[in-house]
């Protein structure tokens, strides 16, 4: 684009996107006078997925308002809690987000998760199709069309990961319900019907054991139970 300007004011969270404007929020963006807002801001860096409302001097318009020259514009991060509409909440996440994942599971998240790089296509098109909210660290990704829905994951660190998708979507937790390996239900089982999983120091000191609905795994409280129940704990009090 090498038509008009627009002056475009940032909201902090989205300044990770644009370099060019971290120093001050603001910068000025090129327009063709056809293509959409929401294509200029996407060409800027930023994934429609992190956006919110769009003011265009003052008053609210559509990603598909098609800007005019010297228009001032702002552009807002997406509300939290973000509502999704139209399915059970429920997500996707690319191969870099395998501990996210575990974790989700762990609380009870209805949570698909992608253990090898099945490209980017399958991933849209799996959310899509099974209408998943795609949790990625690319923005190539969040920017396909065929989305279902999608957000983008800031941290690195899982420990800071949890909190943001907690608070982002506020998902219903229901932990310990959902085997951590493959996302299956779980159900209570007896120390008979996990028995070749045990070994023997787990078969004597333990009673109570719980077994996945679709991938058979067996869980009881071992070494790491104490680890997992903090986690637990702490996205259960997040509300507090």
């Amino acid at each position: 684009m090498n038509g008009p300007e627009i002056h475009v004011e940032l909201a902090p969270e989205l300044l990770i996107f644009v370099p060019q404007a971290r120093s001050t929020g603001t910068l000025k963006a090129a327009t063709d006078g056809v293509s959409s807002l929401g294509h200029v801001i996407e060409s800027l860096g930023v994934p429609l997925t992190e956006v919110g409302a769009l003011l265009v001097d003052g008053r609210e318009v559509p990603a598909s308002h098609v800007p005019a020259a010297g228009e001032s514009v702002t552009v807002r991060t997406v509300d939290h809690p973000q509502r999704v509409p139209g399915a059970p909440l429920r997500f996707l996440l690319d191969v870099h987000l395998g501990t996210l994942a575990r974790r989700l599971r762990l609380l009870g998240v209805d949570t698909a998760y992608e253990s090898t790089d099945i490209g980017d296509p399958a991933l849209a098109a799996r959310s899509a199709a099974e209408q998943r909210v795609m949790l990625s660290r690319d923005r190539g990704l969040l920017r396909r069309r065929e989305l279902w829905a999608g957000a983008f994951v800031y941290s690195t660190r899982p420990e800071e990961q949890l909190p943001y998708v907690l608070d982002r979507f506020r998902p219903e937790l229901r932990p310990w319900t959902r085997c951590t390996a493959c996302n299956g239900m779980l159900r209570p089982a007896s120390k008979e019907e996990v028995a070749d999983q045990l070994k023997g120091g787990t078969h004597r000191t333990y009673d109570v054991f719980a077994r996945c609905a679709a991938c058979g795994r067996a869980y009881w409280k071992g070494a790491h139970h104490d680890q997992l129940e903090a986690i637990v704990e702490r996205a259960l009090n997040r509300g507090d």
